[in-house]
């Protein structure tokens, strides 16, 4: 009896620790990367390039401004990094079970990231919404804004004037981007680490290095189109009529692409605005009027 009190906790803290290490590492991260997450969603939103948003950033709100939704992101990464991160680890150690602890193949891997990258989008979804709200709302009309004072003051708003269920609200884009992160991300970081370590004979510190590149750039690459499209379903609001710009995710994929050509989803804006086709056709009607003014008043001397 002695023995088997001895070996359960090692047990729990076995199954556990992944889901604790992600969480941690997560949060860790978020306090790191936040200035240019909110960077990010600025650009997102149309409100520039990168380097006008910050000087604008700093000039109207200080330094504080890109801190903004700090609570809200350590929150996502306490319900949503540590979710997909421990789920990752057990479904690969299921996995490698059950293929006799052989190394596993790019396919199965990219699975158990596309499910985990599922599971936790489903948990860390309010929590996503929350930090969307609160990093949009000073591109928003002053009588507009949200004013959330943290994460949880967020959340507690979005149930209370919206519905429980609106905590939920771009979950469908918010998963499938998920997907597609962790499928980048996850799959691509084991399967170079393990080439650079086996084939190119690389140190461990090499290796980790070069499998986060890797990793980081696979995993930018295959979730930004889904990470613009849930900042836009996320962030909107309602018109004066109750109407919003969009009625979902493929909706609003569909304008977007129609306005902007595939390239908007990998979107900086530049500082650019959007094209508008009937002004550009205004521009040459006029320019052609004013070549054949000039042709007759050319002809006229």
């Amino acid at each position: 009896m002695a023995e088997e009190k001895k070996v359960a906790p090692i047990g729990v803290w076995t199954a556990v620790k992944p889901f604790v290490n992600g969480g941690a590492s997560g949060m860790l991260a978020t306090c790191v990367i936040q200035p240019i997450d909110m960077i990010k969603v600025r650009i997102q939103l149309g409100q520039g390039s990168a380097v006008s948003v910050t000087k604008n950033m700093l000039k109207n709100d200080g330094i504080g401004a890109f801190y903004q939704g700090l609570s809200a992101g350590l929150l996502r990464q306490a319900t949503y990094t540590t979710a997909r991160l421990g789920s990752f680890k057990m479904l690969t150690a299921k996995a490698i079970e059950a293929n006799d602890g052989k190394p596993l193949p790019l396919y199965q891997k990219a699975l158990c990231g596309l499910t985990a990258g599922a599971i936790g989008a489903c948990v860390g979804s309010p929590a996503d919404l929350a930090l969307i709200r609160m990093q949009a709302d000073n591109t928003l009309p002053l009588a507009q804004r949200r004013n959330y004072t943290n994460a949880f003051h967020a959340l507690y708003r979005i149930s209370a004037d919206e519905g429980v269920l609106a905590l939920w609200k771009g979950c469908g884009p918010t998963v499938v981007r998920a997907m597609a992160l962790n499928m980048g991300m996850l799959a691509s970081y084991d399967q170079s680490a393990e080439y650079m370590r086996d084939n190119l004979g690389l140190g461990e510190t090499s290796t980790v290095v070069g499998a986060s590149a890797v990793s980081g750039f696979c995993a930018a690459a295959c979730s930004l189109p889904f990470d613009f499209v849930k900042t836009q379903i996320q962030k909107m609001q309602p018109d004066a009529q109750g109407k919003y710009p969009y009625t979902g995710s493929l909706d609003c994929a569909m304008q977007t692409l129609k306005s902007g050509g595939p390239l908007k989803f990998y979107t900086d804006d530049m500082d650019l605005p959007e094209p508008d086709y009937k002004v550009s056709k205004d521009h040459w009607s006029v320019s052609f009027k004013l070549c054949e003014m000039r042709a007759e008043n050319k002809d006229e001397n």
